[in-house]
């Protein structure tokens, strides 16, 4: 092994995403723990987050894919020169995880792409002298990784969430067995590992988490003429964002006074507009725009009720453990969510929050009333949700174990 104790080369598809402000949550929380990170980026975000740590985090961060063909050229014949025989046989592994998905296949050809990658970042944690490579998501970045592991000897790990194990989960298994170890956001998760053949013995539990430090639970606010909703997301379809906006067409037809608050933007955003103009809810729904992520505590203040109605999508993708939904929670804010994935495991029914089916208007209308009318249930939500995020998915608790992984396993 080379290199000093707990330098890490953390490697993620895009940092600091807007999209993705855990990724960069963790960086920065490892580097309080004493771990030096090398942060890599496989693409540069689309839209970058603009907390001033969050700008100098990009600063030091290597952007894989801005690099020239030359560039990436030139670390493949350096790896072949200065380790031909680590570097022959990781081919030999892409060439052997190709014909398993099918050479011909998007992903199978993407696999040779991403190993002339691996030796890029292979290149970059040999002369970092990096003791670990750990990859977030088990997709684009943990193939990389895995790659760049077999030609630089550094051992890897990787970090599973959602759509990297529903939709873009291939060679789950083989991923767990080459790596140091893995991480998931839940018991769900672990449980689907397993299921891939995975040995559940090497996949650990850390929850993505909130900081409590940024969002403060708010004191008890009182009720108001107009019930105040929100949500906050991508807008695509696993958001659910059309089955809430049909839910507010049956609160309006029952005669619920309300007004709901829709921030985020994505590729459902005229869809989505469409639906609530000939839903007749213009007055009651507005669009709110890409919210940053600093600016998150102090809307979710002014809420009544956040309401978030993940569903799985067509293509099998779903969340995993939405972070807002504990921001939400840790907020004081009263949450309503579906029975999906590891969310459960965050939002227990009647206790910490209300769940209803997914994609189903109806059921998500009778949640969100049964909030609505009734105080006592809201109080009593609202102090379980604080207390269950303060527990189990408290950022710096988690990074903490972690960080403790790769003590255990560096």
């Amino acid at each position: 092994m080379i290199g000093e104790k707990n330098k890490i080369a953390y490697l993620a598809p895009e940092i600091p995403a807007l999209s993705a402000t855990f990724v960069y949550n963790e960086i920065l929380g490892l580097k309080d723990t004493g771990c030096k990170i090398v942060p890599i980026s496989v693409h540069v975000p689309g839209s970058k987050a603009e907390e001033a740590p969050a700008k100098d985090l990009a600063r030091k961060t290597h952007y894989l894919y801005r690099e020239s063909s030359w560039v990436i050229f030139l670390a493949n014949l350096t790896m072949f020169a200065k380790r031909p025989i680590r570097y022959v046989r990781a081919l030999l592994t892409v060439i052997s995880d190709a014909l398993k998905i099918g050479v011909s296949t998007h992903i199978g050809k993407g696999l040779f792409y991403r190993f002339f990658a691996a030796s890029r970042v292979a290149e970059i944690i040999i002369k970092k002298k990096c003791n670990h490579l750990h990859a977030n998501f088990a997709h684009i970045p943990t193939d990389i990784a895995m790659y760049a592991s077999k030609i630089s000897e550094v051992p890897f790990s990787f970090t599973s969430h959602a759509n990297d194990l529903f939709e873009r989960g291939w060679l789950l298994k083989e991923k767990v067995e080459r790596a140091k170890f893995a991480v998931t956001i839940s018991e769900y998760n672990r449980r689907f590992l397993s299921e891939q053949g995975s040995l559940k013995q090497k996949i650990h539990i850390v929850r993505c988490g909130v900081d409590r430090s940024a969002f403060k639970t708010r004191d008890k606010k009182p009720m108001e003429d107009i019930f105040r909703m929100g949500t906050l997301g991508r807008m695509v379809e696993k958001k659910g964002f059309d089955v809430l906006i049909r839910a507010c067409k049956i609160l309006k037809d029952k005669g619920v006074t309300f007004h709901l608050g829709i921030a985020g933007d994505g590729p459902q955003r005229k869809y989505l507009h469409d639906l609530v103009n000939s839903s007749d809810l213009t007055g009651d729904i507005s669009f709110q725009g890409p919210l940053p992520h600093d600016r998150v505590p102090t809307w979710m203040h002014e809420l009544d009720l956040f309401v978030l109605p993940c569903r799985k999508d067509r293509q099998g993708d779903m969340d995993g453990i939405p972070v807002v939904l504990m921001e939400a929670m840790l907020s004081g804010v009263p949450v309503v969510s579906t029975r999906l994935s590891g969310i459960p495991e965050l939002v227990e029914d009647g206790k910490t929050g209300i769940l209803a089916a997914q994609d189903a208007p109806e059921d998500l209308a009778l949640a969100i009333i049964r909030i609505h009318s009734d105080e006592q249930l809201r109080d009593r939500l609202r102090k379980n949700a604080v207390s269950r995020v303060e527990t189990e998915f408290d950022i710096n608790k988690n990074i903490e174990k972690l960080s403790s992984l790769f003590n255990l396993y560096g």
